[in-house]
């Protein structure tokens, strides 16, 4: 066992340098055409296995505009029948039952759950954050701005998903969530991986002195996170990604990707609530383990 253990580490960290985490190049997150979907894949993850995922982008779904066309959400108005209809297109392209799948109410906040077993209700409880360590459940959420947090534990083979918005940022959700799998399933830091997904880059997230405020009570230095422009002193422009790649370093992460990819700017791809004013859809995220 140690010997396999040892080979699945050394694919994670083929460089062998431990000193700092990994930051992958945009490459690393890369767009896969798939059953007629166009999603994106994680390359780090496809060293595993039955380890399934996608970030899903805004097409080839049955919604009308705004909410053209894969939206996964029915709180922005869009109909009930149709984001059914491209929920179950979704997860068919994936090869994966809808009733296989579980998500959680967002609350903007940091609370984990963990999903041990698969019920008959699609969602569970007010949460941002989900993990599962039981193969063939498959965790998904929805977004429209805010960070995606995928996690990876190839040694427990443990998953998570977070949703990482200002607010649940400034509450360390990303912190909350490596925590969580240390205490549930035994995962060591250090074996996992974790992606930061689109998310509103800090070219357009421009945030006012309530969440300046927030970023330095949290961080303590709000350097490389908040930049300000010229004449807008009451005003900054916040990096999500930086922010969440900050925390899961201070949990002892040593593998983290960052996709790079700002929803506000590539509305051609993924959904952007502060972009298009709110009347928009979301565009989901999905994770889980095969049973081997």
């Amino acid at each position: 066992m140690k010997q396999n253990l040892t080979a699945e580490r050394d694919i994670l960290r083929p460089d062998g340098d431990t000193s700092c985490p990994r930051t992958a190049s945009p490459e690393d997150v890369y767009p896969l055409s798939l059953h007629r979907l166009q999603i994106y894949r994680v390359q780090a993850f496809e060293a595993f296995p039955g380890l399934r995922h996608a970030i899903f982008t805004r097409h080839h779904g049955f919604s009308q505009s705004p909410f053209h066309s894969l939206n996964f959400s029915v709180s922005v108005g869009d109909e009930d029948q149709t984001v059914q209809q491209n929920f179950r297109h979704a997860c068919q392209s994936l090869a994966v039952r809808p009733e296989q799948t579980v998500s959680t109410r967002l609350v903007h906040g940091a609370a984990v759950l963990s999903v041990e077993s698969l019920s008959s209700e699609h969602f569970i409880g007010e949460a941002d954050s989900l993990i599962t360590a039981t193969p063939d459940l498959y965790l998904f959420m929805r977004f429209g701005d805010c960070a995606p947090l995928l996690f990876f534990d190839p040694i427990r083979r443990a998953v998570g998903l977070a949703h990482a918005g200002w607010r649940g940022t400034m509450q360390n959700v990303a912190g909350a969530t490596v925590k969580q799998m240390v205490t549930q399933y035994g995962c060591h830091p250090a074996d996992i991986i974790a992606v930061i997904g689109p998310a509103i880059g800090p070219c357009c997230y421009e945030v006012g002195q309530d969440v300046i405020d927030a970023v330095h009570q949290t961080f303590g230095s709000a350097e490389g996170l908040l930049s300000f422009r010229s004449g807008k002193g009451h005003l900054a422009h916040l990096d999500l990604e930086a922010a969440n790649a900050q925390q899961l370093t201070a949990a002892g992460l040593q593998q983290i990707i960052r996709s790079g990819l700002c929803t506000a700017c590539r509305r051609d791809e993924f959904f952007s609530h502060r972009a298009e004013k709110g009347r928009t859809g979301r565009f989901g995220v999905l994770i889980g383990v095969d049973r081997t």
